[in-house]
């Protein structure tokens, strides 16, 4: 099955004409680069540091699986030195494009990076893989190194500069991944259901021990039908799960079709919070980062289901201190 989308040819030559901008970093002396998702955008900037300048094309509560690139975002991508991306089928809408854009200047899909026998498969499509690679550390590590490695072929001279600060982002990786083991494992084990809106959370479950219940699949584009949603119901009536979760970047229409479709039955489900699946939050928040998305995710699942948490998640800096957000 082809997922490939044609360009208006009116569209694709806006792009042959911005390739012959002037070179963006010889204005600067600094890569000018653009990214797709907000978890990319924030990688740059942490290992690229201040030898770059990074522009986000999908801000808070975007969803990148239905996202379709505007003028505004050909001219910043035909006029970068790069352009980052995470692939896998995340940006389905964006494919075509950045395929073409690649044969003209660097292009990188950073979640490619993951080798594929770490990558979740899709069930209808065995073809595809899981994009969500961010919500485990142990994976999305393999992107920050892609990254690394990319920013140094782009810029030679600043290569120490980039190893040492991928090294001090990794370093933060791996102390968000030991708490959110932590805090985890105080979900007692028969709660260690999530519910949530699409699958977006495979990785994580995998990561951390949690059976993961996703009412659309890999992607947002398809619909869940009448049968899965009663089917998800039934799920929740048997097994007595009480607190699913909405995402900041899809619609909770089928999460409150759940929580109708069980009070019908007698069973009472809550809403256990907000979660971040494919954006994060505000730009300039602590949830507008990779590591204050997943502290958010983290904190707000073991509440919801069981456990204990810090007030404030790991750094105490979240703006969600505990009970329902």
């Amino acid at each position: 099955m082809s997922f490939a989308r044609r360009l208006p040819s009116l569209l694709f030559l806006t792009v042959l004409l911005g390739l012959f901008a002037v070179p963006a970093a010889a204005e600067s002396g600094r890569l000018k680069l653009v990214a797709t998702t907000g978890m990319i955008t924030d990688a740059l900037r942490q290992v690229g540091g201040e030898q770059v300048e990074v522009q986000g094309l999908m801000g808070e509560g975007v969803d990148p699986h239905l996202y379709r690139q505007t003028r505004r975002d050909v001219t910043a991508m035909t006029r970068a030195d790069a352009v980052f991306w995470n692939g896998l089928y995340l940006e389905a809408q964006l494919e075509e494009f950045l395929d073409r854009l690649g044969q003209r200047k660097p292009v990188f899909a950073v979640g490619e990076a993951v080798p594929e026998k770490a990558r979740r498969a899709d069930e209808v499509y065995p073809d595809q893989s899981d994009p969500h690679v961010w919500m485990d550390p142990g994976r999305w590590r393999y992107a920050v190194l892609a990254i690394r490695d990319a920013l140094s072929e782009l810029a030679p001279e600043h290569a120490e500069a980039f190893a040492r600060q991928a090294d001090a982002y990794l370093e933060e990786l791996e102390a968000q991944d030991a708490y959110a083991r932590e805090v985890l494992a105080s979900v007692p084990e028969e709660a260690r259901v999530l519910v949530t809106a699409h699958d977006a959370f495979g990785y994580f479950g995998e990561a951390y021990g949690f059976e993961v219940l996703g009412i659309q699949g890999f992607s947002t584009e398809s619909e869940a039908g009448l049968a899965r949603i009663e089917s998800m119901v039934n799920v929740l009536v048997e097994r007595g799960i009480g607190a699913i979760f909405i995402e900041s970047s899809v619609s909770d229409r089928n999460i409150r079709a759940l929580i109708e479709g069980a009070a019908a039955k007698g069973h009472e489900v809550r809403i256990g919070g907000e979660l971040f699946s494919d954006a994060m939050g505000a730009r300039g928040t602590y949830e507008g980062t990779w590591l204050g998305m997943i502290d958010h995710n983290v904190t707000v699942i073991a509440q919801a289901l069981g456990g204990e948490v810090p007030e404030g998640g790991r750094l105490r800096r979240l703006a969600w201190a505990g009970g329902t957000p």
